[in-house]
């Protein structure tokens, strides 16, 4: 049985108050035929414009039978006879009735959309009746035909496949390390007396050959004094020879090249010995204290150059197939919102983490300024997109089962085409279609999830499933 109209309800019980009213008064009253018709006949002409509901002003689903007031202080809005509407998918008229016992059925299809058709009538285990299908509501194709209403309704929009450039991102996380190759550590190869330390401390910018402290060692002052023996000697064939056996023993002694040509110059053998910074950069740490006894090996200072740093980030392991050594990469830091870093990939550690499942990158940055610290957070962005435009959908219009994805296309006159596609790179909102369309085809980008319901999409894409009901 079709339902009623909130119309057909609200006019009968208009008819039904004021004949109601009118019977009422005439069995009371008993006035003349004349005044019967007078009385009728204003009515009869008003019931096209008269008032049978009331509705919220908002467009919120609300009604009334009487006048009201929404919350926000606003009139319901009146609505008239004329103004009333169906809800019915197509109005029944003898015609359209006529048109739809003259089709013919193709066959019945299970109403929970199943892949199940019968060519007769039949319930399935539920007791529910199949539902017909007429000559014009399904093709071959797998097509799916919706009415004018229900697109509306659903709000239904397609934007046609075209071809744009898709800049695709890879976003990880990482830290800045120090560059290991411009890492300096200054220790004595010899027993040594610290005398004095330059007002130097850990932190501090140093300069190469700034001196960083003075330094008494018998070892070195026994070597310098043979040296600048052998140099001042005269008439002896192989002091040339002796000589250079004699500064390399300063040489292995790790004594500074500046301190070796001062001697040379003076001609004399210093009692200290100014040890100094071998490289620029910061000073990382400071052992050296005045007075103190160095043994060999003990470190007395670290100095790093921060001119170039490493940014050491995670990329997740479904990434790696899509970057390589030489890729640039743009790297933010937290702590200067705006700024980018330009760098590139150096090294792809050959390692995946177990727990993380993410693998170790290196990329190099210059630092010119100092302002990359190591240990500072940052988020490195690298784009695997291709600088040529490629045929693109928006990710809205991708309807992804796992296994296969698909797309529905518009073919007119309310029918859509499910179609399987390939996908490549996604990016911008949009992602790339390989293998399935060609440019300017018309794609639904919206409630295609709600044309998929009404479809039964098992049902529609029986072109390319193995579970296609029978025709």
């Amino acid at each position: 049985m079709r339902p009623v109209s909130l119309a057909i309800a609200a006019t009968a019980a208009l008819i039904a108050a004021v004949g109601g009213g009118f019977i009422a008064g005439r069995s009371q009253h008993q006035p003349a035929e004349g005044a019967d018709r007078a009385v009728l006949a204003p009515a009869a002409a008003q019931m096209n414009s008269a008032t049978i509901y009331y509705k919220d002003p908002d467009g919120r689903p609300f009604y009334s039978l009487t006048p009201k007031k929404a919350p926000n202080g606003g009139d319901y809005t009146v609505v008239p006879a004329s103004a009333d509407v169906s809800f019915d998918e197509t109005p029944v008229t003898e015609s359209a009735s006529a048109t739809t016992t003259e089709r013919k059925i193709r066959y019945y299809r299970n109403p929970m959309g199943l892949p199940d058709t019968s060519p007769t009538p039949k319930k399935d285990s539920m007791g529910m009746d199949y539902i017909p299908v007429y000559e014009g509501e399904d093709s071959d194709d797998g097509s799916v035909k919706l009415s004018p209403g229900k697109i509306q309704r659903t709000g239904v929009s397609s934007e046609p496949a075209t071809s744009r450039v898709i800049r695709t991102l890879i976003r990880a996380p990482g830290t800045i390390q120090l560059d290991e190759r411009r890492i300096s550590v200054i220790s004595m190869r010899a027993e040594s007396w610290v005398q004095k330390v330059a007002n130097i401390t850990t932190g501090s910018k140093v300069s190469k050959g700034q001196p960083l402290m003075e330094i008494y060692s018998p070892s070195v002052a026994s070597a310098a004094a043979e040296y600048i023996a052998t140099i001042t000697s005269k008439g002896t064939s192989g002091v040339a020879v002796y000589g250079r056996g004699s500064r390399q023993r300063l040489m292995n002694l790790d004594v500074p090249d500046a301190a070796i040509a001062a001697m040379e110059k003076s001609g004399t053998v210093p009692i200290t010995i100014d040890w100094s910074a071998p490289r620029d950069g910061i000073v990382l740490e400071r052992n050296a204290i005045e007075g103190m006894r160095a043994q060999p090996g003990d470190v007395l200072f670290r100095v790093a150059d921060t001119s170039v740093v490493w940014a050491m980030i995670d990329v997740a392991e479904r990434s790696l197939g899509t970057i390589s050594v030489g890729q640039p990469v743009t790297v933010r830091a937290r702590s200067f919102p705006g700024r980018e870093f330009a760098g590139k990939i150096s090294v792809i550690y050959p390692q995946v983490n177990r727990e993380t499942r993410t693998a170790r990158v290196r990329i190099e940055l210059s630092n010119p300024d100092g302002a990359l610290l190591p240990d500072m957070y940052v988020d490195a962005n690298i784009d695997i997109g291709s600088s040529q435009p490629v045929l693109t959908v928006p990710e809205s219009a991708v309807l992804d089962t796992g296994n296969r994805q698909a797309v529905f296309v518009e073919k007119g006159q309310g029918r859509f085409e499910p179609r399987e596609v390939k996908l490549g790179h996604r990016g911008d909102g949009y992602v790339e279609i390989r293998q399935g369309l060609t440019e300017g085809d018309p794609v639904v980008v919206s409630a295609n999830f709600l044309i998929d319901a009404e479809s039964n999409l098992k049902a529609a894409l029986k072109g390319f499933s193995d579970a296609g009901g029978q025709q």
